[in-house]
């Protein structure tokens, strides 16, 4: 008989099923329920520009609670949904080329539009979060937030990658949706998982739909006229919590061109 130990586990290997849970929850709550939060949001464009700042002041009423806030229920389970989907896609194989029938073919699907809405959001924090600033991005500023987000998708192109970024992030969830049912048990039977099927392609259809809204509303946006609008809100906020007004001299398309402003009033106002 041999003494010899046998080789020891890696981390993930001994702690696997609970990481694996962590991993599935996680996509649900925080990280897709923020993505269905935002893109709503973000929909709310299509109400007008008013609409949109009313719900962008909402969030950032937070203020300096709105950083940490944004790190422990956004960035942070995003990190870790990412690193633990990339190392199962690293572990995984797909044979959608040999067997191509519909599961695989949402196996792979999942796991390529996993990595494509990544370097989207990657990208997205770069180009409008206030995070994104030293590097030439940071371009939505809160306090003219159509107005801002309009003029930074006035590329077609930009405006192309959006939409296919968003189609990707709304596909990873709403399939998700049903290999998370799969994976804790929620639907077994082949009526079930059709019925739950059925179910996610709902929900990627609406999320879709009002994510390219979004896109729609802030390209037909009147930039002129939102930023009169965003002006008259800020005065009227600044009224309200009896802080001084802006400044009369100030020309009225500056505060779209502008970023957010010093890094102090970023680290108060937060990011998008």
């Amino acid at each position: 008989m041999s003494d010899a130990s046998p080789p020891s586990r890696s981390f993930l290997g001994r702690h696997q099923f609970l990481i694996y849970r962590l991993f599935s929850l996680s996509g649900l709550v925080p990280v897709g329920a923020f993505l269905v939060v935002h893109l709503l949001t973000n929909a709310s464009v299509l109400g007008g520009p008013g609409a949109f700042q009313s719900r962008v002041n909402l969030i950032h009423s937070l203020g300096p609670l709105l950083v940490p806030v944004e790190w422990a229920f956004i960035f942070l389970p995003m990190l870790f949904h990412a690193t633990v989907g990339f190392v199962i896609i690293a572990n995984g194989l797909p044979n959608v080329g040999s067997y191509p029938y519909a599961g695989n073919v949402r196996y792979t699907l999942q796991r390529a539009t996993g990595m494509i809405a990544f370097a989207f959001i990657l990208w997205h924090v770069i180009h409008l979060h206030w995070l994104g600033a030293p590097l030439g991005g940071g371009r939505f500023d809160p306090h003219h937030a159509s107005s801002s987000t309009a003029q930074a998708l006035a590329s077609p192109l930009v405006t192309a990658m959006y939409a296919i970024g968003i189609l990707s992030a709304v596909f990873h969830f709403a399939n998700g949706l049903w290999s998370l049912g799969i994976t804790w048990g929620l639907w077994t039977s082949p009526a079930a998982m059709r019925r739950a099927s059925a179910v996610s392609i709902v929900v990627g259809v609406l999320l879709g739909a009002a994510g390219l809204g979004a896109l729609g509303g802030m390209r037909a946006l009147d930039v002129d006229a939102a930023v009169t609008i965003e002006k008259r809100m800020e005065e009227f906020k600044r009224l309200q919590e009896g802080t001084p007004p802006m400044p009369a001299t100030e020309p009225r398309g500056r505060a779209v061109s502008r970023r957010s402003g010093a890094a102090d009033e970023a680290a108060r106002d937060g990011g998008r």
